[in-house]
């Protein structure tokens, strides 16, 4: 039976599975996929946090926070866009960034579809996230909106991770990393 961490997560105890990412170094993995329950509360709880900064576009990363961000979309009123992780020949001229992703261990894209652009263009985006854990990600997104035209006026997620300085992310809270 595999050893889990347990989180609270805006009203709801989870139970998270540890796995092993680097030699001697385990993360709690939390996939909401699938997980209504957990999507609809987390959704809240940020949309809550949110509520008074200036925003008019959420943006994310495929594939497990898509759920948070529609929830997200729904109760704010904003649009969102899906930043996705490998190119189609349907998005046209997009915008590209490299990240680098501690749950796959290597280098990633991420690709902003052409009819995309006018969604951020000169617009206040809000980035959202699942899991912050190296900030790498976050920085792609980032990247990608800026070179879009867009500013970033928050960044959101349901966890940060580890101990650094995540001061600068709204989120409903911290996961440790467990190193041996």
């Amino acid at each position: 039976m595999r050893e889990t961490y347990t989180v609270e997560i805006a009203g709801l105890t989870r139970h998270l599975p540890l796995f092993e990412v680097v030699s001697g170094v385990r993360i709690a993995i939390f996939n909401m996929l699938g997980d209504t329950y957990v999507v609809k509360a987390a959704a809240a709880a940020l949309a809550e946090k949110l509520r008074h900064l200036p925003a008019e576009v959420l943006v994310t990363a495929e594939a497990k926070s898509i759920p948070l961000i529609y929830e997200m979309s729904a109760l704010m009123g904003l649009p969102y866009v899906v930043l996705r992780k490998s190119y189609k020949s349907y998005m046209g001229d997009a915008i590209r960034a490299e990240t680098y992703s501690i749950t796959t261990g290597k280098p990633q894209s991420l690709y902003l579809d052409e009819k995309d652009r006018e969604l951020i263009a000169g617009k206040r985006v809000v980035v959202v996230d699942d899991v912050v854990s190296t900030g790498s990600t976050l920085e792609g997104m980032k990247t990608v909106v800026n070179q879009a035209g867009g500013e970033v006026t928050a960044v959101a997620a349901v966890f940060t991770e580890g101990d650094g300085d995540w001061s600068h992310v709204i989120a409903l809270g911290n996961l440790p990393v467990f190193v041996s």
